[in-house]
């Protein structure tokens, strides 16, 4: 894996992680949600002119991706209004990688070398090892976390193969942001239209930078996945929750203890070795 492709994974996790926060300091996590993925949307759109459409091939995944994310945006919601995203957001991004180095090699024929199954397995240890940091009152939406890891495997494996037969990965990209963004903001309608107006108009600037973070943040991963095996680029972009760690520290003043720091540490060690394989 190449420097430019290394880094840009990174960036990606970076973003991920500051509209994840976004989502959580929301006092309607649900219609933050949705101010996120429908600033997306409209990015993606004005964006849309620009490309040709993905090729027929892929319209079947494009679609698949849609319903499985709209799923995984309300599950984001829901999770972070019961549970903390200091524990939450590792548990749902740790076990995704296994889930996805699993199928990937089985549904999409990938040949991993060991040094991307120690990285991998490296960071699905430090990330889940984070757990047990947690005290058992801490633990409120464990089981719907590690419902949204299957989730985020499912749309990652979906869009791994798709964009490789979309003839052009930035309009996937596009119109992949374009439909879940839209529909999701059409299911909004029907379950909180009424404090939606309100809401917007005092949140949008926070909505707007969410947004910008989602867009870019899958956005540049799907495109590494053009130029790098699927598994390599959804463990290495696992290395977002060393920035979730930094913003739960010094943004949303979450409780960070010593087993914690240590996790985020593994997960480093194992971006490392990812680095190299």
């Amino acid at each position: 894996m190449s420097t430019a492709i290394f880094g840009l994974i990174l960036i990606a996790a970076a973003f991920h992680a500051t509209w994840n926060a976004i989502v959580k300091a929301g006092s309607n996590k649900f219609l933050t949600t949705v101010l996120v993925t429908a600033s997306a949307a409209v990015l993606a759109a004005l964006l849309l002119p620009f490309f040709p459409l993905p090729h027929r091939a892929s319209w079947p995944y494009i679609l698949a991706s849609t319903g499985i994310q709209i799923l995984y945006f309300g599950m984001v919601a829901k999770i972070y209004r019961v549970a903390d995203m200091g524990l939450s957001y590792p548990l749902m991004r740790g076990t995704a990688p296994l889930i996805v180095a699993v199928l990937g090699t089985f549904l999409l024929h990938e040949t991993l070398e060991f040094n991307a199954w120690v990285g991998i397995i490296t960071i699905s240890i430090g990330i889940l090892s984070m757990i047990l940091a947690s005290s058992q009152t801490g633990r409120k939406g464990i089981g719907l976390a590690l419902l949204n890891a299957v989730l985020i495997a499912g749309y990652t494996l979906v869009d791994g193969h798709g964009i490789r037969l979309s003839g052009s990965p930035i309009s996937y990209i596009l119109w992949s942001f374009v439909l879940s963004g839209l529909i999701f903001f059409i299911f909004a309608l029907k379950m909180q239209y009424r404090q939606m107006g309100d809401y917007f108009r005092h949140n949008w600037h926070f909505g707007l930078i969410g947004g910008i973070g989602s867009f870019f943040s899958y956005g540049l991963a799907l495109w590494a996945m053009t130029l790098a095996p699927v598994a390599i680029v959804a463990a290495l972009r696992e290395t977002l929750i060393l920035f979730a760690t930094l913003i739960s520290i010094f943004i949303l003043k979450e409780q960070v203890n010593t087993i914690r720091i240590i996790s985020s540490c593994i997960i480093l060690i194992g971006a490392l070795v990812l680095r190299v394989a």
